[in-house]
């Protein structure tokens, strides 16, 4: 008896009007004292600072290749390209996930004067060739505002070569083909005439 009353009491139009209200009011109120913060981390940057941004040198210490470990593209079916330059094939690549010394550096072999290469493994270590920084500056400064937010989370060249040699929707027709066989670029050539 107590229930049918409760809920009948609950069903009235002025009571679920009042707890209407309420909400409303409350959530009026909470929007406008909460205050915006000054630095929103989904904001995208105008102007890109990329002053502690770590290029690839020329002088790398090569026979350290035991002690240090690196990073790679992982991806690959049959070759891999760790963060030095070097390619090597997924059975070659050493325990502390570089590639040999003795394998191949920057590896241009696929790629044309574009800078779009057949291999995704070859587009980042051609990427990662010290004589492509002013380029990779260039690619950076021109940025569009859909690249701005990827481009702001990375931190150095590696990092900028993987993002840039993957491809993207401006490189593929009908959502199922690819524009032409040499879609993989660390350069602004991918972009659909």
């Amino acid at each position: 008896m107590w229930r049918a009353f409760l809920f009948s009491f609950i069903r009235r139009k002025i009571v679920l009007s009042v707890i209407f209200g309420c909400s409303l009011t409350y959530c009026i109120v909470s929007f406008l004292l909460i205050t915006p913060r000054r630095t929103d981390t989904w904001r995208i940057p105008r102007k890109m600072d990329h002053s502690a941004f770590i290029w690839m040198s020329a002088e790398i210490d090569l026979n350290n290749t035991s002690l240090q470990s690196c990073r790679n593209t992982v991806q690959g079916r049959e070759y891999i390209a760790d963060d030095r330059g070097y390619i090597c094939q997924r059975n070659d690549l050493l325990a502390n996930n570089c590639c040999g010394t003795t394998e191949k550096r920057y590896i241009c072999d696929t790629c044309n004067a574009d800078g779009c290469c057949m291999l995704y493994e070859h587009c980042v270590s051609c990427c990662l060739n010290p004589n492509k920084r002013k380029l990779l500056e260039t690619v950076l400064g021109k940025a569009s505002e859909t690249f701005r937010v990827l481009f702001s989370a990375i931190n150095n060249h590696f990092e900028l070569c993987l993002a840039k040699c993957r491809t993207s929707s401006q490189s593929v027709q009908h959502e199922n083909a690819y524009l032409k066989s040499n879609k993989h670029c660390y350069t602004t050539a991918d972009k659909v005439p």
